[in-house]
């Protein structure tokens, strides 16, 4: 054999037994680690303590890279930190014509009423619920009174079954939250929301929101808000609202429900009497 012969064979041989080698590590190195898998689970299911400390550190990690790329993020104020008014000229014009309209009708100052307004608009953005319909639902309700409880244990600006609903409390400052103006909205908003998916139309979910949903008759309440949200949309400059079917669920057949009789829009807004509200409500 010549001499570059010798040498492609052995070059040959070299590269033959480096990939053998290869092989044999990374088949080694596949059973190390499916080995320090099985090691690592059996660990963590007998010592839940250790499986915690991992998690938080974890999270830990996580949100400090997430604040790296996004940047800081400030955590979500308990309600006893929150602002508790704003003032109306701080507003967009509409927000401020609501505003000012609801003070002067409800014999509430503007200044609380500035703040839930902003909420209302915040909230029914990230939503996409008209926000003049959750105000008209906190008018109906309890006329803005924050500190509002009904005979059947509904609480706060809208009127939330607290006992029903606790879980959506349980993040926000537990049950006494019902209390907190913003808190109250905000779950009342997922209550509500909750109750248009289920019917599939605005107003099917106003007679579900009052605990009317299997009654013949829902006491007049959504034809209430809806003459109270039509006022609250010609105030705002806004063209006349239509009452069903929700926009964003329109494809659902909405449940049949009674016909009501719009009142009269000079009358006082009252909540409906004889309505056990929400408790009767399945599913929610």
């Amino acid at each position: 054999m010549t001499a570059s012969g010798k040498w492609i064979s052995g070059v040959h041989t070299f590269a033959t037994d480096v990939i053998t080698g290869f092989l044999a590590i990374t088949r080694n190195s596949f059973a190390l680690v499916g080995l320090l898998v099985v090691f690592a689970t059996a660990t963590l299911v007998a010592r839940p303590d250790l499986r915690q400390t991992g998690e938080e550190q974890l999270i830990g990690w996580l949100q400090a890279r997430q604040e790296a790329l996004l940047g800081p993020t400030e955590p979500e104020p308990e309600p006893s930190e929150r602002i508790l008014a704003m003032n109306p000229k701080e507003l967009p014009k509409e927000q401020a014509k609501v505003a000012y309209w609801l003070s002067k009708k409800y014999r509430v100052a503007a200044e609380p009423l500035g703040l839930l307004v902003a909420e209302a608009y915040a909230t029914g953005k990230r939503v996409q619920l008209d926000p003049t319909l959750i105000l008209a639902i906190m008018a109906v309700e309890s006329s803005f009174n924050p500190f509002a409880q009904s005979s059947v244990g509904a609480q706060g600006l809208m009127q939330v079954m607290t006992r029903v609903h606790t879980d959506k409390y349980e993040n926000v400052g537990g049950k006494l939250a019902a209390f907190d103006p913003v808190t109250n909205l905000r779950v009342g908003v997922k209550v509500l929301m909750d109750c248009i998916s289920r019917m599939g139309s605005v107003e099917g979910g106003l007679v579900c929101y009052v605990g009317a949903a299997d009654m013949a008759d829902d006491g007049g309440y959504a034809a209430k808000v809806l003459a109270e949200h039509t006022r609250l949309r010609q105030v705002a400059g806004q063209r006349k609202a239509p009452v069903a079917p929700f926009p964003l669920l329109a494809q659902r057949k909405p449940t049949e429900l009674p016909t009501t009789t719009a009142p009269d829009p000079a009358a006082t807004v009252a909540p409906a009497q004889g309505v056990e509200k929400l408790a009767l409500v399945s599913g929610l």
